[in-house]
């Protein structure tokens, strides 16, 4: 079955993370998406090992487990556009496409007449979106952008962490690299939307993607606790700045997280917890007084919890309708029933390996379903296909780039 945007061609110039998890997207959905790499070294993820993917016998490949998680269902091409020949294949393939991807700095590309206003001579209808660390101005726009420098600058890692007076109190980071991801989301968001923009008037735009920008945005209801008081929040450990009980709970053998979320939910949880008399308390009631209140509640619900296994207060917490669950290690997540239910775990055929595990999209769509199509392309793997089926070019012209080292 075509996928919604089987019609559509990539062109992903993009390396590490925000921009090929973009191109993933687009590609799960059904997009054609040629990936441009450097000659002999690749996007440079695919050396962030170990781990690295394992062949029949155990032995480390080329593939590193991080380049694996960003770049399935495309085509990898090695392309020198520092040099005229190179520029000129990627005008070639511009012409072909309808959205570009790129992560490289402020200006970088324009060098090499690869920034948008020369593509767009070459081919008005393109899209072409540019994801940078501070977007293209203002004061930090020369500036490179790494995820965990945006946590920190973004307010992420001020609002991440053990609670003031707590051990092993300070910011932290979040331990996977959110920011990019939620990046490459927000460039997928926005090349859909010029996509239908382009159907309605026949021109492409560009995109001006920034990873501080999408942090802040990010912050959510965080961000409106301050701007309607002007107080910074800060480090609540696992607790929630606006909703109480809402955090994780020791128990006997373990910890298990408890979010009630409303004020019967509180009540049902006091039953269990045979103390019903807290949901009568008049500080304790309502949410609105359990947050005020935070410090007296949460010192009497943990010396309840840590009496009762984990398995014991989810369990009865399930029974009476109350928000609850286990923390998982990743083996936990994989193994959980849901999760498989739900085919979150997969594998696509590899050359080196035979097979390589995958996280499914969470996208499911009814009549256009993603498709899973090929492993993360091995280095170049697709050059020929490209050059003689995209750009219909012969085989001696792609002999004579390879012997010249542009692609």
């Amino acid at each position: 079955m075509p996928g919604a945007l089987s019609s559509i061609r990539v062109l992903d110039l993009s390396r590490v993370l925000a921009g090929p998890w973009a191109g993933q997207v687009l590609a799960d959905l059904g997009a054609e998406v040629i990936k441009v790499e450097r000659p002999g070294v690749g996007d440079d993820t695919r050396h962030w090992g170990p781990p690295f993917l394992k062949d029949a016998r155990g032995n480390d490949t080329s593939e590193a487990a991080y380049y694996l998680s960003a770049n399935r269902n495309k085509q990898s091409i090695t392309l020198d556009f520092t040099r005229p020949e190179g520029q000129q294949l990627i005008r070639d393939l511009v012409a072909r496409s309808d959205v570009l991807l790129e992560n490289f700095k402020v200006g970088g590309l324009a060098a090499y007449g690869l920034d948008c206003a020369s593509l767009k001579a070459v081919n008005p209808r393109l899209i072409y979106c540019s994801i940078t660390g501070f977007g293209q101005t203002g004061p930090y726009a020369g500036r490179a952008g790494y995820d965990f420098l945006i946590q920190g600058m973004g307010g992420l890692m001020s609002l991440t962490g053990r609670a003031e007076g707590e051990a092993g109190a300070g910011p932290l980071k979040v331990g996977v690299a959110l920011t990019d991801i939620l990046t490459g989301l927000y460039a997928a968001v926005a090349v859909l939307a010029a996509l239908y923009h382009r159907e309605r008037s026949g021109v492409g735009q560009y995109i001006d993607l920034a990873l501080l920008d999408v942090q802040v945005a990010c912050l959510g209801n965080q961000a409106l606790n301050y701007l309607t008081t002007g107080r910074p929040p800060h480090q609540l450990g696992n607790a929630h700045p606006n909703i109480v009980p809402y955090q994780d709970f020791p128990a006997a053998d373990g910890n298990f997280i408890l979010t009630v979320g409303n004020d019967e939910q509180f009540r049902s949880f006091c039953e269990v917890a045979g103390h019903l008399e807290w949901s009568l308390d008049v500080r304790f009631a309502t949410n609105q007084a359990r947050v005020v209140h935070r410090d007296a509640l949460i010192p009497l619900i943990r010396q309840v919890t840590v009496l009762r296994t984990a398995a014991d207060w989810l369990a009865a917490l399930e029974v009476a309708g109350v928000p609850c669950g286990p923390i998982n290690d990743l083996a936990q997540v994989f193994a959980d029933p849901q999760v498989v239910a739900r085919g979150l775990q997969m594998e696509l055929p590899h050359p080196l390996a035979g097979r390589v595990p995958q996280v499914a999209s969470p996208i499911r769509l009814s009549a256009t379903p993603v498709s899973y199509r090929q492993a993360p392309p091995l280095l170049g793997e697709h050059a020929e296909w490209v050059l003689s089926k995209v750009l219909g070019l012969d085989a001696e012209r792609i002999a004579a780039l390879r012997q010249s080292g542009v692609i």
